[in-house]
């Protein structure tokens, strides 16, 4: 049996397609190592979504070269956006590296790896437009709890800035049954938390069945047994309707959660950027959402230092951050990519400015965060575990209101003992920076 060792980078649509590839590869006999000195294979899913994502890939190749050059390893794989935009440099100038599949191209993640096993050199890519459909189980990396599922690939809004529609496609819908069918294999396998993502969640279905869907396929997977919190990414602030905020109101599996990505809040800006929302049209909406859905924690993320960011336009973001009072904020320096509109932009922004201006935003988000979870203190929240602290005497767990690697924690101290996926409820006790401090209060009646 062949060893494969899988490493994925980049953003958790990424994942989704790794495990999907690693299901593929466990039903036709690979059996996964985290051990790069013993594996026989090693296959690598890149991002370039960024300069930090593309470096870290490109990093990541040439160590697993070395590897290759000095132990077992028989076969380099490349796949993934990385791959899609560079695979003529990855071919010639990394020749230690057998194949290279582009981002609809995992389906033959087999036949690659054969071909990288017979000494020959192996290159396919799709066109960006075709959804590729890989019908073994995946094969879950996230503990098991809790899980992504991807309902679209591609993206039709060309922000000046974004390479991903030149990379991942037009937009294209994942059919309603055939996402149904896997979160009822997840739900089955023991996940309870299915987190829903694409490069824009808002508008899907409007490809397939002729109008947003997204309030339909929720509604659907809240009938799916085992299933307790449906979490949902990536919402375009323009392309949020009523019906869609009504389920996630109205159904109590639905977390009281969006994470909308707002990128600026000067209208300026925001022409620049090709986005399609002024800052009134975003104060709105953050105050028609928190009117409807009182308890909802909104995350969203920014860009610092876009080209023709003044510090004035810096200023008024800064002021809007403040007003909105956002639950959890991410802040990107803004990365020039080659084939975008914004590269080549005038009025680019020294690195040393664009950090100095995500810095005060940071700063600005973690005071903001600290009162919001003081306002939190004595609340009882229904939480998920996510592990115990050795020796502490305490678990990690997540509220409804983080979602899991770019939000913060609930920290709970008790004796009892608690299992990895248990929905507890705790008494939040204490703040930390962006994470909460907490008891066990009983079981979370599901």
């Amino acid at each position: 049996m062949r060893k494969i060792l899988f490493i994925s980078l980049g953003c958790d649509k990424n994942l989704a397609d790794s495990e999907e590839m690693l299901g593929l590869l466990t039903a036709h006999g690979y059996e996964i190592t985290d051990d790069e000195s013993c594996a026989d294979a090693i296959a690598i899913n890149t991002c370039c979504f960024i300069g930090d994502a593309k470096e870290e890939s490109v990093q990541t190749i040439l160590e697993m070269a070395e590897y290759k050059k000095s132990g077992p390893c028989q076969a380099l794989l490349v796949a993934g956006c990385l791959a899609q935009r560079y695979r003529e440099e990855i071919s010639r100038e990394i020749p230690e590296v057998d194949a290279v599949l582009g981002t609809t191209a995992t389906e033959d993640i087999l036949k690659a790896l054969d071909t990288a096993f017979a000494r020959e050199h192996f290159e396919k890519y799709e066109d960006v437009n075709y959804l590729p459909q890989i019908p073994a189980k995946r094969v879950l990396t996230t503990g098991g709890r809790f899980a992504y599922l991807k309902i679209a690939e591609g993206c039709d809004k060309h922000c000046t800035y974004c390479v991903i529609p030149k990379l991942r496609g037009r937009y294209r819908s994942i059919p309603m049954e055939r996402l149904l069918a896997q979160a009822r294999e997840l739900a089955e396998e023991g996940v309870r938390e299915l987190i829903l993502v694409a490069q824009e969640t808002t508008v899907y279905g409007q490809d397939l069945y002729g109008e947003k869907s997204l309030h339909r396929l929720l509604e659907r997977l809240c009938e799916i047994p085992g299933l307790v919190w449906i979490r949902v990414m990536y919402c375009y602030p323009e392309e949020l309707y009523p019906k869609l905020i009504d389920v996630i109101a109205q159904k109590p599996k639905v977390c009281h959660y969006l994470d909308i990505p707002i990128q600026h809040a000067s209208d300026r800006i925001l022409k620049r950027m090709g986005r399609k929302t002024s800052r009134a049209e975003l104060e709105a909406l953050v105050a028609d959402l928190r009117r409807r859905i009182p308890d909802i924690a909104l995350r969203t993320t920014l860009i610092s230092g876009f080209p023709g960011e003044t510090l004035e336009d810096h200023q008024e973001l800064m002021e809007f951050v403040e007003k909105m009072e956002f639950d959890r904020l991410g802040v990107f320096t803004y990365s020039a990519e080659e084939d975008t509109p914004a590269a080549a932009m005038e009025g680019q922004i020294p690195q040393e400015e664009k950090e100095a201006r995500r810095a005060e935003l940071m700063e600005l988000q973690q005071e903001i965060s600290m009162e919001k979870g003081e306002a939190r203190v004595g609340q009882t929240l229904p939480c998920i575990v996510e592990g115990a602290i050795p020796g502490e005497g305490a678990y990690v767990a997540r509220t409804y209101a983080d979602a899991p690697d770019v939000d913060g924690y609930l920290f709970i101290k008790t004796g009892e003992a608690l299992m990895t996926g248990d929905f507890v409820q705790a008494r939040v006790t204490g703040v930390l920076e962006y994470d909460l401090i907490g008891e066990l209060e009983d079981e979370y009646a599901e």
